[in-house]
């Protein structure tokens, strides 16, 4: 009996208790899986037409059997891959034991979290959330506390710098100081006291610091924004001018970080240490939501009791997961992967024989291929789905290729290869598949 006939003549919730919600989920068509998910779900979303029912490693299989190799990786959040086994068996372990307390209590596993994301990202004190909007509006808080409590900035005047073409959440406050008018229209009005300002003009940046300005917040590189590399020196020089000025670097790894892009952090391929930082995605180990803000004792150490609080934030089942997928990053040293392969993916894909390919731009496996103008990216991406890879263009029609950093040698060619034929299927009209 399918799951639509289970819940007219059995009973849903019965059936669930009795079967298991992934029994139901084997049972559910990948049709009807779109059809309840069209009606019954908001529009926030606009999916490609691949029901993932099951995943492993790198690749996702659909209901009916067809295999993709999955080259978004849930906006760089897969970074150990599906279904790491190293990270299920931390979750099987802590779930046999406890899970969520809240932070009305202290616990073993969040303490080694905390000690453990503090020494991963070389500051001093965490303050643990669960996505990434949540670790940037907790940075957003802690630099105007500190603003107004240590720099000493009037009350309610402080000022926090960012940049044009920025992705930093969906937040109300967020989405205030985007560019991008399709995230703010019809959602104001917004939270004041953020200055817009060209992404790596340093003289932009330099008249746009006034006495009130406790902070400038950044993404190393912009990957919503279409894997944007600043200048060479520029994180550098912004560094060096928060410091001159008394005002807080706080860079948005949220994407870029825990070695997607060859390094550790985006920020270390230059003399560019953050004040605070916020880190998520990756840190989940791909099972489960963690963030966190992370930071220097001056900064971090303004919250008081009550200033701030998250019920999940820093549980228990979330704290194994993530040391776990710091360890498996460190010992495994997936810095080093990164870059290894990304410099593979990157020289192969700017060999591709495409006029219409405009730039490729990249920093370990967070690489971007840019599209000029003529070409129909909404056929692109149907043929990259159609020869097995899932990724969407982000903006300025760009595609994103964000694999998990542990994908195979060989599977990251072959996704390359599959690349390739789909791009020929639309601009050389080929028609080939893989």
């Amino acid at each position: 009996m399918n799951f639509m006939a289970t819940c007219q003549e059995q009973g849903m919730w019965a059936q669930i208790l009795e079967k298991g919600v992934a029994a139901l989920a084997d049972e559910l068509s990948d049709e009807a899986s779109v059809h309840l998910s069209e009606k019954f779900g908001s529009r926030n979303y606009k999916p490609l037409p691949v029901n993932a029912s099951r995943a492993e490693g790198a690749r996702i299989w659909d209901g009916a059997g067809n295999e993709y190799i999955d080259c978004i990786g849930a906006y760089s959040a897969m970074a150990h891959g599906h279904l790491s086994p190293a990270i299920v068996r931390a979750v099987v372990q802590q779930m046999e034991k406890v899970t969520v307390t809240s932070r009305a209590f202290y616990n073993s596993e969040v303490a080694l979290f905390l000690h453990g994301l503090a020494t991963y990202c070389d500051l001093d004190m965490c303050c643990p959330m669960n996505s990434g909007a949540e670790a940037i509006e907790t940075c957003l808080k802690l630099a105007r506390k500190w603003g107004y409590t240590v720099k000493g900035v009037p009350q309610n005047q402080a000022e926090i710098i960012v940049f044009e073409d920025n992705f930093h959440g969906r937040t109300i406050t967020v989405v205030g100081f985007s560019t991008e008018e399709g995230y703010k229209t019809n959602f104001g009005p917004f939270t004041p006291g953020f200055k817009v300002i060209p992404f790596g003009d340093l003289d932009a940046l330099k008249a746009a610091i006034t006495p009130n300005t406790v902070a400038i917040l950044a993404e190393p590189i912009q990957a919503e924004g279409g894997i944007l590399i600043p200048p060479d020196g520029f994180l550098q020089q912004v560094r060096q001018l928060c410091t001159e000025e008394n005002v807080l670097l706080i860079w948005d790894e949220i994407q870029t970080g825990f070695c997607r892009t060859g390094k550790k952090f985006a920020w270390q391929y230059e003399d560019a240490k953050p004040d605070l930082m916020a880190v998520g995605k990756p840190l989940g180990g791909g099972i489960l939501p963690v963030s966190a803000a992370v930071g220097t004792a001056e900064v971090v150490g303004v919250f008081r009791p009550g200033d701030h609080g998250s019920t999940f934030g820093g549980n228990p089942l979330g704290a194994a997961v993530a040391l776990t997928a710091l360890a498996e990053m460190e010992v495994n040293d997936y810095a080093g992967r990164s870059a290894r392969l990304g410099a593979h993916a990157v020289a192969k894909l700017r060999a591709m024989p495409f006029d219409e390919i405009k730039e490729v731009r990249g920093r370990g496996l967070l690489i971007g291929v840019e599209l000029d103008e003529s070409v129909d990216t909404n056929a692109i991406t149907h043929a990259l789905m159609d020869h097995g890879i899932l990724t969407k263009q982000t903006r300025h029609r760009t595609f994103r290729l964000t694999p998990p950093i542990t994908i195979e040698d060989d599977l990251l060619d072959e996704a390359l290869d599959r690349f390739e034929q789909a791009l020929a299927s639309v601009l050389q009209g080929t028609g080939a598949k893989a």
